[in-house]
């Protein structure tokens, strides 16, 4: 949005968007939570509400008539809309490419008819669509403009009030509610496998809103197992405190992966979500964490659904304690890795879009 400000001075915002958006300008006719909803069969008691909410949307979008509508990331919310958009004459941007090459590969049909343009964060993507008709532009990540490699744990834990020389483990279990509800407890039984060692390591966790802070203590009362620092609202600090982690796969995995520190990716979703994606063949399972799939081999360990207990978890994460030459192979590989992510992704993007508006 600011870039583009910087191009059309008098540009108006409209649309959905966070605190964030609506800082930089946004006229928020509705705010983002109301699209924060995740999985198959979770989703499915908020289908009616988000079916008047996305029919509202279109009505006012077509009075409004914008010269571009951009839809960021929401696939299974914002294609649908697109492509209706779209019928009406008005240009349609998708940003953030949905993981079609692994998650659902015949959406890529839907984009196409969907997006006059697919802004790409990973420079694989392209290609893909490419090879489907689909224009599409690889803009780079804005999370590897925004983070710089950080070689100093100590300092980070000193901010937070952690021993500046004890080894660290940190934990990311998400920002959505129905992914802590399910990753707290291996990620806490993990915790107390790894404090019998010795020395024991020192643990941090990283809270992502209220809500999972309030998910997270309960969990911690309920295995008894209370030391571990909650600390809201600062993920990258807690993640440069660390030595290893043991983090969601999602942003959570790629923010490490930009920190650059060893972890362990894990996730799980509703047996019935996982077991219906298996049998409807929506998933490709041989890697699932962005530092594995950029690398284009399994660089970290995954661990998901069934495998994602304390016992893997602990044991993964004591493995990368213990192995300072692994360390130092990952971290250069995570360097060359954000290098390639880094190109001012948001000018790229607004660079696309201007050429996009183009006579």
């Amino acid at each position: 949005m600011k870039q583009l400000r910087e191009r059309y001075p008098q540009a108006r915002f409209a649309g959905i968007g966070g605190k964030h958006m609506q800082a930089a300008g946004l006229d928020a006719w509705w705010d983002s939570e109301e699209l924060a909803l995740f999985g198959l069969v979770e989703v499915l008691a908020h289908i009616p509400r988000l079916l008047r909410l996305r029919k509202e949307l279109i009505h006012r979008l077509r009075a409004l008539t914008p010269d571009v509508f951009i839809g960021i990331d929401a696939p299974d919310f914002n294609l649908g809309l697109e492509i209706k958009l779209r019928r009406s004459g008005i240009r349609t941007v998708h940003y953030v490419s949905p993981t079609v090459w692994a998650w659902r590969q015949r959406r890529v049909r839907k984009i196409g008819r969907a997006a006059d343009l697919v802004l790409c964060l990973f420079p694989f993507e392209p290609g893909f669509y490419r090879e489907h008709g689909v224009n599409a532009t690889y803009v780079g990540h804005p999370m590897a403009d925004q983070i710089d490699t950080d070689r100093d744990p100590a300092a980070a834990r000193s901010k937070l009030g952690l021993d500046p020389a004890l080894q660290t483990v940190a934990l990311l279990p998400g920002s959505r509610g129905s992914e802590v509800s399910r990753l707290a407890e291996p990620m806490i039984e993990a915790a107390r496998k790894l404090s019998s060692q010795e020395p024991a390591p020192q643990f941090v966790a990283a809270m992502a809103n209220d809500k999972v802070l309030a998910l997270f203590q309960a969990a911690t009362e309920r295995l008894d197992f209370k030391e571990i620092g909650l600390v809201s609202n600062e993920p990258r600090t807690v993640i440069a405190a660390a030595d290893a982690v043991i983090c969601a796969s999602g942003t959570a995995a790629l923010e490490t992966m930009l920190v650059n520190r060893p972890m362990v990716v894990t996730y799980r979703i509703s047996p019935a979500t996982y077991y219906l994606a298996k049998y409807l063949r929506l998933i490709r399972p041989q890697l699932f964490s962005l530092p594995n799939i950029l690398a284009g081999e399994k660089l970290v360990p995954e661990l998901i659904q069934a495998e994602s207990n304390g016992e893997n978890l602990a044991r993964e994460t004591q493995r990368w304690l213990d192995d300072e030459p692994a360390r130092t192979s990952l971290h250069h590989r995570f360097l060359d890795i954000h290098q390639n992510l880094r190109c001012n992704a948001s000018k790229q993007a607004a660079d696309a879009i201007c050429q996009l508006l183009k006579p």
